[in-house]
């Protein structure tokens, strides 16, 4: 064998070990937790997907959090406008890394999802993030956020945002009370009673996910979770049927199950059916998709697009225990 040769093999030996150690530590490694909120400290509001067309509910999300003792400072374009988004890609690049660069900012609000945030995530620099780490708080197409910042090592806030301040006040008491209590960092601890179609056992692990389809469209990106020995979280809004079913079938194909410890299937919203029936719940869909998988399943968990949506630290280990009567999730300080 040539020296040449022995040099080259040394050298892909070298680095596949260390790109195997490194996605190990990505995929072990306990996340680094930004510190939470006390009275007086600053939460800024931007929006980096869709446009803000209704003052009203921002207005409102002010007022609660200023009634915590926080104080609020809102993105320079947060009522921008450039058709669907809440201004251009450029403008709401700048009011993210604004935010992210502001050492006064202890969290990020999104003001609301919709679509718009994978076009700015690979604009954005989290160098002074890193310094400085804060919380990054939304659901829906902030799961680009959630995911992205998962793979750097940071845990995020799966947690209500200003637009859903237009939901009825007595609608919304859960939502706000276990939001304040993660900011807060009081412990959060859920049960739910059981649906029929759980899937009993025990499981531990980091949470990790969001909304399905954005999880979908982020495969085979920089910004891909890796599930192994996590529990994986989902909900969805406004699909078909099929629809579900797909993006099930392509984030199975693409590893999501494989050594995965568990799933929590938060809100389905609003699915729809063809005129032709799909001929399958979201529940039947699930559970087929996962039947040579060995680990616990549980359906309704109150978090998503729902009215009642429920605060989860994304990243944070979770207990989770699914019995015939009860579903228990318990956040691991």
């Amino acid at each position: 064998m040539s020296i040449n040769l022995r040099l080259s093999i040394l050298l892909f030996s070298l680095f596949f070990n260390f790109n195997t150690s490194a996605q190990s530590i990505t995929c072990n490694t306990k996340l680094t937790k930004p510190a939470y909120l006390k009275i007086g400290d600053t939460i800024t509001i931007v929006a980096p997907a869709g446009i803000l067309k209704n003052k009203e509910p921002i207005e409102k999300a002010i007022k609660l959090v200023e009634s915590w003792g926080l104080h609020v400072i809102l993105g320079k374009h947060l009522f921008g406008s450039n058709f669907h988004f809440s201004g251009t890609d450029a403008e709401r690049t700048e009011d993210f890394q604004s935010a992210l660069d502001n050492k006064t900012v202890k969290a990020i609000w999104c003001g609301r999802g919709g679509y718009g945030t994978v076009r700015i995530i690979d604009d954005l620099n989290f160098t002074e993030f890193k310094k400085h780490p804060k919380w990054i708080i939304g659901y829906s197409d902030i799961t680009v956020l959630h995911s992205h910042l998962h793979t750097l090592g940071y845990e995020t806030l799966h947690a209500m945002m200003p637009v859903n301040m237009k939901v009825k006040k007595e609608d919304r008491l859960k939502t706000v009370k276990t939001f304040k209590k993660a900011l807060f960092g009081k412990k959060l601890n859920y049960k739910i009673a059981s649906s029929p179609y759980n899937k009993l056992g025990t499981a531990k692990g980091q949470l990790v996910g969001g909304n399905l389809s954005i999880l979908q469209s982020l495969l085979g990106s920089v910004s891909s979770i890796d599930t192994k020995g996590k529990i994986l979280f989902i909900e969805d809004v406004g699909e078909y049927l099929y629809s579900i079913d797909r993006m099930i079938y392509a984030i199975k194909r693409s590893g999501y199950f494989e050594n995965c410890k568990g799933i929590i299937v938060g809100g389905m919203t609003n699915i729809k059916d063809n005129s032709t029936p799909f001929g399958q719940t979201i529940e039947e869909i699930i559970l087929e998709a996962t039947k040579e998988f060995d680990f616990p399943i549980v359906f309704d968990f109150p978090a998503g697009h729902d009215k009642d949506n429920r605060a989860v630290f994304l990243g944070r280990e979770i207990e989770m225990k699914v019995g015939k009567k009860h579903a228990v999730v318990k956040f691991i300080k």
